[in-house]
């Protein structure tokens, strides 16, 4: 085991800063690459798993809102729009997330359907398959399912 991985493991805010001091002195063959690079990768998938989270939240509250149309309200309403917000600032801020959202949205609509049928007490059966909604309906600060 060498001296980084311990630092590593040891304490990990230290090896933080280790490393980031080593890569601005240009110091690159004294890096731990290989936890660097193990924590680029979990930085990635810290990414997907934020858009994932946040579109769950959205995904079951709008199920709520189509299929609870009695029960809405004003704070089902603020977590729609500020999920819809949050969503487009984060994927401002990784663009490249653009390519994963077919897949996201069939895994964080899964996850939203265990959610609303919990939430609401419906049967999973009264809820559509596969999401209902394109991403630009999802996305649309105008869009309500339900809504006349």
């Amino acid at each position: 085991m060498s001296e980084a991985t311990t630092a590593y493991e040891a304490d990990f805010y230290a090896w933080l800063n280790e490393q980031a001091a080593l890569l601005r002195a240009g110091r690159l063959s004294v890096i731990d690459a290989g936890n660097i690079a193990e924590e680029l990768e979990s930085m990635g998938k810290s990414q997907r798993h934020e858009l994932i989270s946040r579109l769950t939240v959205l995904l079951t509250h709008l199920l709520k809102w189509q299929f609870q149309p009695r029960r809405r309200s004003a704070s089902w309403r603020a977590t729609i729009r500020g999920q819809r917000d949050d969503l487009a600032d984060h994927l401002l801020e990784n663009p490249s997330l653009k390519a994963v959202l077919s897949d996201a949205t069939a895994v964080a609509y899964r996850k939203a359907k265990i959610a609303a049928e919990g939430e609401t007490r419906l049967s999973e059966a009264t809820f559509p398959a596969t999401c209902p909604w394109s991403w630009d309906q999802v996305i649309d600060e105008g869009f309500w399912p339900g809504a006349k």
